[in-house]
């Protein structure tokens, strides 16, 4: 259930209300926004009389949530989240952020070259993987923690927050030392275990959708995240698996606009994963900007072909600098920046 708030109620009103919804027997989770608090009651609501609850006082109107996700859809929070970091950069809003690196961490001089490129060229996010879920166990697996103080020193270095994925709920803890944006990747979508973990955080998280997963299942994982208390949540359309074989996986561009419409979470693209090909990366982050998109997830690297893992979709540097251009172009025609 969503209980609206007048636009001038006080707080004495607004604790009255959410007494009363406890006593109810629901969990309620508030919001604030620029004209008025909304109050997200989350449990068995079902056979509530929500009559009860229009009467109270500063209360505007009350509704009955029909959908699966309570907090994650668009009713929580209608004028939409913008996602804050502590050097000041949005995820969400007018600019679209990018978030560039190698799939793979994988030496002290890969970083910094690329730290360095990356900030010129434009973007916020040095991205690196530390951990690496591969599909063969022989595949490179990563450097672990010692990866990613690599990666955070390089980044700090140039003025770039950093982001990574998260594999398990014991690496939480020390991970945060170094990530600003805790990445949860397609085969974990719906760990739940380490997504509830993740929403006792209050660190932003980046929330993949899985490899087969409609919309609603993202929305329900972010759903565990956000019912721990951590609202700071980006959802990211990564491509998913169709009978189609002519790229890795089938980018869901529809999936930008839906997810907009259903929800009030900033939506990133990484359409490195969402092809698996070099040539068509360009291409689909155009289109993604295009379509709404709040950020762009790309893989480079200053030696693409020799990478250590996913080579064939990574860009050069060189390769980051066109499309960025590009891009700009696109979002001032769309009404955003870069």
């Amino acid at each position: 259930m969503i209980v609206s708030m007048q636009e001038r109620a006080t707080e004495e009103q607004i604790d009255a209300v959410i007494e009363v919804m406890e006593e109810a027997g629901v969990s309620v989770h508030r919001t604030t926004g620029a004209m008025q608090t909304i109050l997200a009651g989350v449990g068995p609501t079902a056979n509530i009389d929500l009559s009860k609850f229009e009467v109270l006082p500063g209360v505007l109107n009350v509704l009955r949530i029909s959908s699966p996700y309570k907090l994650a859809g668009r009713a929580f929070r209608p004028e939409g989240s913008v996602i804050e970091f502590a050097n000041g950069v949005k995820v969400g809003g007018e600019q679209v952020a990018v978030m560039a690196g190698p799939c793979s961490i994988e030496n002290r001089e890969q970083m910094f070259t690329t730290a360095a490129r990356v900030k010129a060229i434009g973007a916020s996010f040095l991205r690196g993987g530390a951990f690496k879920p591969r599909s063969s166990p022989y595949a490179f697996q990563g450097m672990g923690i010692p990866g990613l103080q690599m990666m955070h020193e390089a980044a700090r270095e140039h003025g770039l927050l950093t982001v990574s994925e998260v594999m398990e709920i014991s690496q939480i803890e020390e991970m945060s030392l170094y990530v600003d944006c805790f990445q949860v990747g397609a085969r974990n979508m719906q760990n739940f275990n380490l997504l509830r973990e993740l929403g006792q955080m209050r660190k932003p998280v980046l929330l993949k959708r899985g490899i087969a997963a409609t919309l609603e299942e993202l929305l329900l994982s972010s759903e565990y995240i956000m019912s721990g208390g951590n609202y700071d949540v980006i959802l990211c359309e990564r491509g998913i698996r169709t009978y189609e074989t002519a790229t890795r996986n089938t980018m869901d561009i529809s999936s930008i606009p839906v997810i907009h419409k259903l929800s009030h979470l900033p939506i990133a693209a990484d359409p490195s994963h969402g092809t698996g090909r070099r040539d068509m990366v360009a291409p689909m982050a155009r289109a993604a900007v295009a379509a709404g998109a709040d950020a762009i997830l790309v893989e480079v690297h200053p030696n693409a072909d020799k990478a250590a893992s996913d080579a064939a979709q990574t860009l050069y540097l060189e390769q980051f600098e066109e499309l960025m251009a590009q891009l700009r172009v696109i979002a001032t025609a769309v009404g955003r920046t870069m």
